[in-house]
Formats: C-alpha cells, sequence, structure tokens
C-alpha cells in the first residue's frame, strides 16, 4: 500500500494530524498501536491453523468430498490472495483505521456463519465454502490496512524490529491455532470458527483507545483492474483445484487454466494504462521488487499448503487425534518466533538481501530433511528438522 513517508504532517479525512506518518509517535502510542494490529490481524494467522486442525472432523460431520473440504481452505486463500491489492487500494483511499474496523467486522461474521454451518448435504458445502471465502475478503480488507498502520507508526529506523514483533507476537498468538483447536475439535468443529469472536472483540477495543492515523490518498477505485485479477487468480486456481477430480486433460481444467492466466495477463496490460490502477504494475520492472515477489510467490507455494497437509499427515499417518495434530503444528512455531526476531535485527542492520539468501537455503535445507524423515512415521525423527525450516521462513 503505498504511504508518502517523512512528509510534513498535514490533515487528513480522519480529521487528524499524521504525525505517526513520521514517526514521532510516543514510544507507549506506537506500541498500542502494534497491540491493536497484532489482534486485528491475528485472527488471519490464527484461521491458517485452528480450520486445517479441524479438517477431518468438518469432512466426516458434514459428509463433505475431499475436494469440498479442500475448498473449505482454499476457498479462503483464494479469495484472500485475489482480492488484497483492493483492499490495500480501498484502505488508502477510504482510511486504513476505518477499512481494519470493517475487515474485522466482516471477518466475524463470516467466522459466526461457518460455525452455523448446516449439518449435512450440498448445502453444507455450498454454505461453509460461500461464508469462508467472504471470511477471505474480510482478511483482505483488514490485513494491508493493519499493516500500514503499523508502518506508518515507527519511523523507518526502527520498522525492522516493529515488523519482527508484529510477525513474531501474531505467529505466537497463531501458535495457540493448533493446540486450541485439537481441544475444540474434540468438543465441536464449530468453536473453531467462533473462537475469532473475542479476538475481534480485543482488536475493536485496542484499536478504538490507540486510534491510528494515516495518510489518506482519496481517488477514483479501479473496478475494472479488481473483475481481471480477481477473476484471473480465481479461474487459474480453480482449473488447477479441479485436476484431481477431471484429470490434467479435461478440456474444461485446460480452459479455465489458459483464461485466468490470459485476464492476468489483460491485467497488467490494462492496469499499465489506467490512472490510479490498483497496482502500479511499472514497479515491477525495478529488480529488486520483482526478485522479492518471485520468491514470496514461491516460498509461499510451500509455505501455506504446510498446515493443511502436516494436520492431515498428523491425524491419519501418525494416528493422532485433534490434540496431537495441534502439538505437530505447534513445532512449527517454535521455531518461528525466535526465527522472526533474528530476521527483523539483521534486516535492520544489513538489509534484505542477505536474510532473505539465508533464509531461503535453510528452509530449503530443512524441507529436504524433513520431507526424508515422514516415510519413518516417527515425530521423535522430525521435530529438530521442522524447527530449522520454521526458522527459516521468519
Amino acid at each position: 500500500m503505498p504511504l508518502v513517508l517523512g512528509r510534513a504532517p498535514m490533515d487528513t479525512a480522519e480529521g487528524k494530524s499524521v504525525s505517526a506518518i513520521t514517526g514521532t509517535r510516543g514510544s507507549s502510542s506506537k506500541m498500542l498501536v502494534l497491540a491493536a494490529m497484532i489482534f486485528a490481524v491475528a485472527m488471519t494467522f490464527i484461521d491458517q491453523t485452528i480450520v486445517s486442525i479441524a479438517v477431518p472432523k468438518i469432512q466426516a460431520e458434514l459428509h463433505l468430498s475431499i475436494n469440498s473440504v479442500q475448498w473449505v481452505v482454499n476457498g479462503y486463500l483464494l479469495a484472500l490472495a485475489s482480492t488484497f491489492a483492493f483492499g490495500g487500494r480501498l484502505a488508502d483511499t477510504v482510511g486504513h483505521r476505518k477499512m481494519v474496523i470493517i475487515g474485522i467486522g466482516v471477518f466475524t461474521l463470516a467466522s459466526i456463519a461457518c460455525g452455523l454451518t448446516p449439518s449435512t448435504g450440498t448445502p453444507a458445502a455450498a454454505w461453509i465454502i460461500t461464508w469462508r471465502v467472504i471470511q477471505g475478503v474480510g482478511g483482505a480488507i483488514m490485513y494491508p490496512a493493519a499493516l500500514a498502520i503499523v508502518v506508518s507508526a515507527f519511523p523507518v529506523r526502527e520498522r525492522g524490529r516493529a515488523m519482527a514483533i508484529f510477525f513474531g507476537v501474531a505467529g505466537g498468538l497463531t501458535a495457540i491455532g493448533p493446540i486450541l483447536g485439537g481441544y475444540l475439535s474434540e468438543w465441536t468443529w464449530r468453536a473453531i470458527f467462533w473462537v475469532n469472536v473475542p479476538v475481534a472483540i480485543i482488536a475493536l477495543a485496542l484499536t478504538f483507545a490507540a486510534r491510528p492515523v494515516t495518510q489518506i490518498r482519496p481517488g477514483r477505485l479501479d473496478w475494472r483492474g479488481l473483475v481481471l485479477i480477481a477473476g484471473g487468480v480465481g479461474l487459474a486456481v480453480y482449473g488447477l483445484q479441479q485436476t484431481q477430480v477431471w484429470g490434467w486433460s479435461n478440456a474444461t481444467v485446460i480452459s479455465c487454466m489458459v483464461l485466468g492466466v490470459l485476464l492476468l495477463v489483460a491485467f497488467f496490460r490494462v492496469e499499465a494504462r489506467t490512472p490510479g490502477p490498483l497496482i502500479d504494475v511499472s514497479v515491477f520492472r525495478i529488480r529488486a521488487f520483482r526478485v522479492q515477489n518471485i520468491v514470496l510467490f514461491v516460498s509461499m507455494i510451500v509455505f501455506i499448503p504446510i498446515f493443511f497437509f502436516a494436520s492431515i499427515y498428523a491425524q491419519v499417518a501418525l494416528g493422532d487425534g485433534p490434540q496431537g495434530a495441534g502439538l505437530y503444528l505447534l513445532l512449527f512455531f517454535f521455531g518461528f518466533a525466535p526465527g522472526v526476531q533474528i530476521g527483523g535485527r539483521r534486516l535492520d542492520r544489513s538489509g534484505a538481501k542477505e536474510v532473505v539468501v539465508a533464509g531461503c537455503a535453510i528452509a530449503a535445507l530443512g524441507l529436504a530433511l524433513w520431507g526424508s524423515r515422514v516415510t519413518q512415521l516417527s515425530l521423535g525423527h522430525q521435530w529438530y528438522f521442522i524447527l530449522i525450516a520454521a526458522s527459516a521462513w521468519a
């Protein structure tokens, strides 16, 4: 999200000076802002692990096919990814604090609705997938706005440390997901969605107390860009998802993927000629930015599925229940929490290149060693490699 840093304070549409943009907030005020945004995004972090723990229970109780239950996970991620850029642009034009509050509301409402899914049959699948998509949209509205608020609350020299705290504490709260998900799933899987309600209440209370202020950049919303990127990502991912059902040679699968790619190409061409675009695609001409996004894209392809498949592996291959699967995933965050602190401090001292290169190398080593041990069906032969892989992602 574009933020103009270092300019003289000015009035905003929110009616306050944006001294936060220049990093002049008091220490206690900055930390209150940071705490508020941590709790806001914690819901999206917790969701990535807690839902994965409950997948077998959800599938069994609602009698979902494996394809449907994958869409329970992927529908959320797809909506989050395809509307994330729009959420960032909306926050810039409407106000970051306002969009954080709206995003929390949408995410919480969708969470409650997911927990109220009908008991069985086709309506159950349609219901929970639809509300999971709405959850993803809520996350896309909230997350970029929260991140922009944190960035604007701290001066440049403190941002690496602030981001380390932001992701470290949020990751620590995420670590609650596996344990809490295991216990709640033993009672009812529906509670894994309702647990977002108290987190949302805390996030809203802290946000109203902190009253974060950032610069607003009024402008038109690029609806054409939204349609192109959402359609392109949606069709491409839908085609890939359906390959396991219809096969790679299926005409519908091929058509969806080809049309999705064409829409994404059209998106880049259209955005290059659009004033006030959803994404300023010219920034991809900057080599460092382009490489950074490629690295992030590849790493997320590996990172996100870990929680889903690790949960299934722990419960099916290792024969653990939801609580055992929660402990299995918790190991990941034992490596993540200290890793993010080290990475944040190194970022402030030496820049991103050294941190990214070292992180990719360590992650590749950790994952290779972890993968070589999973067939032994013993956590005792895996846990140290899980810690290595997790620390690298931080």
